[in-house]
């Protein structure tokens, strides 16, 4: 026998041994497709993760199931009684967040989306409690909603009935409301600075999720010398931080305001309540991150929702008329729409509600890691998975948990046209709109 031949039978003894071992780890883990050394279970999903891709999988395994990324096994939660019972009733046991070798790129454990333990409990908290008073505050707000809303409606009416692309000028406006959410003033005025900053966002979001991000946790340190989508993720990260840090250092130049007047102001203030703490979460790094978390987060999810309303409009002209038809009813035509006239709006909140389920515009929630044991659907999930040497690098020992938020949005056991565009998902046999999970189901 040859070089060569010692070679291949090397290689097929190292697979085997690599495949029965899968195979033994595989047996106290929820059922799921068979995985294969390397490559895991991915053969069942493909290079593309389409809407319908785990449910798929669900119908042949439950709503419980195991899916293999390499040697790293992640337990999926499908449908609606799946997500709830695992999220809802186990919330401490899934309070964990996996830190990816992607996570640690686009977010260097800092600000809320890609922290964990302290970072997060205290960013995550703040945020919330300062984007409150904003809304509280919401004058200004609500002013630079309306006068982009106006600007939209020019916008499209210039085409005079012409077919167009509606996303790049709703990305363009969602951009200038989050920053004068984040900086007090939209940015920037110069289109072509604004486009390629949305770019940037855009190229961020599509990374999020993809078979991409996968292959890069997967294999780290051999992407780092090959081309793809994670270079240009890499890019863009750098050129939002450099946007965000020159935002903040123009701040610093003009000094603070009495009253902070948006989120870089109260977060500043913040900074000089704590500068003598030294365990304080709250200094630049974590300012930057907040702020690229905003813009992120909010660019595209909100662009790709108002993108589907305009097409949910254009394809049902009877749910645009009921639409229109309350609106006129309800509000006077002299009067701008505000956040509390929704309460004389029932038909109008269950089709905004109704785009939001039937778009999917996040197929899956992030992933979780399990701080302790935990059972959903009578199916046990234990804490932590015997790591595996190809799968070291993840440096993740509890088991990773994935809810799959498309499964509930089209549930069949919790909508009654699951797979059709309609708001009476959301009102109740009165015309009331029914604001509860209980409500979901047929009506």
């Amino acid at each position: 026998m040859g070089i060569s031949g010692v070679l291949v039978a090397a290689l097929i003894s190292f697979l085997t041994v690599q495949f029965v071992t899968l195979l033994w780890k595989h047996r106290p883990l929820p059922p799921g497709p068979l995985p294969l050394p390397i490559i895991g279970s991915l053969w069942r999903v493909g290079w593309k993760i389409r809407q319908d891709t785990l449910m798929k999988l669900a119908s042949s395994y439950g709503n419980v199931f195991t899916l293999w990324i390499g040697h790293t096994p992640v337990v999926v939660l499908a449908g609606f009684e799946a997500v709830y019972d695992g999220l809802t009733g186990n919330p401490d046991a899934l309070s964990g967040k996996p830190m990816f070798p992607s996570i640690k790129v686009l977010g260097k454990e800092k600000g809320i989306l890609f922290s964990n333990c302290k970072t997060w409990k205290e960013q995550r908290h703040f945020g919330q409690a300062a984007l409150k008073k904003l809304g509280q505050m919401q004058k200004g707000l609500v002013q630079q909603i309306e006068k982009e809303a106006c600007q939209l409606v020019e916008i499209f009416a210039q085409e005079k009935g012409q077919p167009l692309d509606p996303s790049l000028p709703i990305m363009l406006s969602v951009s200038r409301v989050i920053s004068s959410i984040a900086f007090g003033h939209p940015v920037p005025t110069d289109d072509k600075a604004l486009r390629e900053l949305t770019e940037h966002f855009s190229t961020v979001t599509k990374f999020r999720g993809s078979v991409g991000e996968m292959i890069y946790n997967v294999f780290p340190s051999l992407m780092q010398y090959l081309p793809g989508s994670h270079k240009k993720v890499l890019s863009s990260c750098e050129f939002i931080r450099s946007f965000i840090k020159k935002e903040i250092e123009n701040r610093k130049k003009d000094g603070a305001t009495h009253e902070p007047q948006d989120y870089l102001g109260f977060y500043l203030a913040q900074m000089d309540k704590e500068k003598i703490d030294s365990t304080t979460t709250f200094e630049e790094e974590n300012l930057v991150q907040v702020i690229f978390d905003l813009f992120v987060a909010g660019t595209d999810t909100l662009t790709a929702t108002l993108s589907w309303a305009l097409h949910f409009m254009v394809a049902h002209p009877d749910i645009q008329e009921k639409v229109k038809k309350e609106l006129g009813s309800a509000l006077s035509s002299s009067k701008s729409i505000c956040y509390e006239d929704r309460k004389k709006l029932p038909y109008t909140r269950a089709v905004i509600n109704e785009i939001q389920r039937f778009s999917n515009i996040i197929l899956f929630g992030g992933p979780r890691v399990c701080v302790d044991a935990l059972i959903v659907l009578g199916r046990f999930i234990e804490k932590n998975f015997f790591s595996h040497p190809l799968s070291s690098h993840l440096k993740i020992e509890n088991t990773l948990v994935i809810p799959d938020l498309c499964s509930v949005n089209l549930d069949p056991k919790h909508w009654e046209t699951p797979h059709q565009f309609n708001p009476n998902h959301f009102l109740d046999k009165d015309g009331k709109f029914m604001v509860t999970v209980h409500a979901w189901g047929n009506s």
